[in-house]
C-alpha cells in the first residue's frame, strides 16, 4: 500500500535554506541545454539556468536508448558519480515540473540510495523571475 512520506518532498523554502547549508545535493533531471541555460526555456517567462550548486543528470540517461529499459545498477551509479552526485549523501531531485525528477529518485532507490527526496515545484517554480538565485553554464 502506498503511503505519503513528507520527508521525501522538498518545497521552495527548503531549497532556499539548502543554499546555505548544502545538506542536500540537488540532481536536476532536465536536458543539459536547459540546465546550463544554452537552450531557451520551454515555458514562457521562466529564466534559464539551474539551482546554484545542483548537478545535471538528464532523466533520459537512466534508460538504455535502444531498449528503453532501465540501465543496470552499476550504470546508474556511474551516471550519478559522473555528474558529481555523492551517493553517500542526501539527494533532492528536481526537473522542469516535478515529474521527471521522480525518474531520478526511482533510479536512486534502485541502486540503494536511502530516500531521495523530490522538489515538486522544480524549475516551473524556481525559474519564475523573483527571489530565487540561478546559475548558468555547466555544474561547478
Amino acid at each position: 500500500m502506498a503511503r505519503f512520506d513528507p520527508s521525501l518532498v522538498r518545497d521552495k523554502r527548503a531549497l532556499i535554506e539548502n543554499l546555505a547549508t548544502r545538506r542536500d545535493q540537488v540532481a536536476d533531471a532536465r536536458a543539459a541545454g536547459r540546465f546550463d541555460g544554452t537552450t531557451p526555456e520551454v515555458r514562457p517567462g521562466l529564466r534559464s539556468g539551474h539551482i546554484p550548486g545542483s548537478r545535471n543528470v538528464p532523466y533520459e540517461f537512466v534508460t538504455d536508448p535502444v531498449t528503453r529499459q532501465l540501465k543496470s545498477a552499476d550504470e546508474l551509479a556511474q551516471l550519478f558519480h559522473d555528474a558529481g552526485v555523492a551517493l553517500d549523501r542526501p539527494v533532492v531531485t528536481s526537473c522542469g515540473s516535478g515529474v521527471t525528477a521522480c525518474a531520478l529518485a526511482f533510479a536512486l532507490h534502485l541502486i540503494g540510495h536511502p530516500g531521495a527526496a523530490v522538489y515538486d515545484g522544480s524549475w516551473s517554480e524556481w525559474g519564475i523571475p523573483g527571489d530565487t538565485p540561478i546559475e548558468t553554464g555547466p555544474a561547478r
